[in-house]
């Protein structure tokens, strides 16, 4: 290679490395108007410098094969923190592919295309662009088709705590490791109109677990009560102990039946979420072809926003500090605006005529 080849080379990469510094930096501002925390900020831009950091490439050079050798080697942490570092990655790339795609294939010849793939994607999280949920009927046709083949099951009690769980999703909004972490103890009947469940989830801006209580509604009072009442003393452990988790494990392991404890461990996320999902093959119908728990905290969202509950309400039920947050969750609901200003007009007039 000629030293004139070589400067160009050499100048072409300094400008593609200097064009992805500002990638990040409109990234970071982009989601800073978003309401994201700094600290939230830094973290969604790490895993992106670590992995183009190791090659020394910029994002449009990397391949799935690139981010293969690099998590299942240098990189390999727990799953859930490869999972979350993966998450970030691929939110970047629908970034970069949005708003610079174009401008990249013409400066630099090269497509955009996210080095997380079909095969590489965590299973349980689904099509990461999956954001539009099941209609309304279409989960009520899904909950009452897995209802009726409850009796069928070849362990029923296991069967019906997953049925409670995804059912209690959808009515609640709750994440899967915040209704996993329930106790018998957090379940408050008397609160409220219908009753509320203590949650513990994560909060805003870095701030780490904070409790707070979750919405049961009268289908999920109703759908408790009965799981309460039949099923959940049919599994091994003391369901009169308030420490005792809501949702037990399928049986005691050995160490805990050893040494004849009462309170059962909390089935794990991930077995909800492969019951849910194995449940959604078989008894959804529509174009979602696959229900994940995050995806029913969205169907809990838009199907209250567009039964008519203020954005502040909804916010709310979700436990999000920021409303900015919750916006994100609707953003396949489809709202009339003329029949929303002729709403508010009537309730407006009846309230000064006094019908309210």
């Amino acid at each position: 290679m000629t030293l004139q080849r070589r400067a160009a080379v050499a100048l072409n990469t300094e400008d593609e490395e200097s064009f992805f510094r500002d990638t990040l930096a409109e990234y970071g501002w982009a989601r800073d108007v978003a309401g994201l925390a700094e600290p939230t900020l830094r973290g969604l831009l790490q895993p992106v410098t670590e992995l183009c950091g190791f090659y020394e490439l910029v994002p449009w050079r990397l391949t799935p094969g690139h981010l293969d050798r690099y998590f299942a080697g240098p990189g390999k942490r727990a799953h859930s923190t490869v999972r979350a570092k993966l998450t970030k990655i691929d939110g970047y790339f629908r970034f970069l592919e949005q708003r610079f795609g174009g401008e990249i294939a013409r400066r630099y010849g090269a497509a955009v295309e996210s080095p997380v793939d079909s095969f590489n994607r965590p299973r349980h999280r689904g099509d990461f662009g999956l954001r539009i949920p099941p209609s309304k009927r279409a989960l009520a046709e899904f909950f009452a088709a897995w209802r009726l083949a409850l009796p069928a099951a070849r362990k029923y009690p296991v069967a019906v705590r997953d049925y409670v769980m995804a059912k209690l999703a959808y009515v609640s909004g709750v994440r899967a490791s915040e209704l996993c972490g329930v106790r018998i103890g957090g379940v408050h009947w008397e609160q409220g109109q219908w009753g509320r469940f203590v949650v513990r989830g994560k909060g805003a801006g870095g701030s780490g677990p904070r409790e707070r209580e979750a919405f049961l509604f009268t289908e999920g009072r109703a759908l408790l009560w009965w799981y309460v009442e039949e099923i959940r003393g049919e599994f091994t452990d003391d369901p009169t102990d308030p420490f005792a988790p809501l949702f037990p494990s399928e049986r005691l392991p050995n160490a805990v039946a050893m040494l004849n404890l009462a309170v059962a461990p909390a089935v794990g996320p991930d077995a909800f979420r492969r019951s849910l999902k194995a449940a959604s093959t078989l008894y959804l119908p529509g174009p979602v072809g696959e229900l994940f728990p995050h995806l029913l905290r969205h169907a809990c969202a838009t199907h209250l926003y567009q039964g008519g509950m203020p954005l502040w309400d909804v916010q709310k039920v979700l436990g999000h500090v920021w409303a900015t947050t919750t916006v994100g969750y609707l953003g396949s609901v489809v709202t009339d605006p003329e029949t929303t200003s002729l709403v508010s007009s009537r309730r407006a007039v009846a309230r000064l005529s006094g019908k309210a």
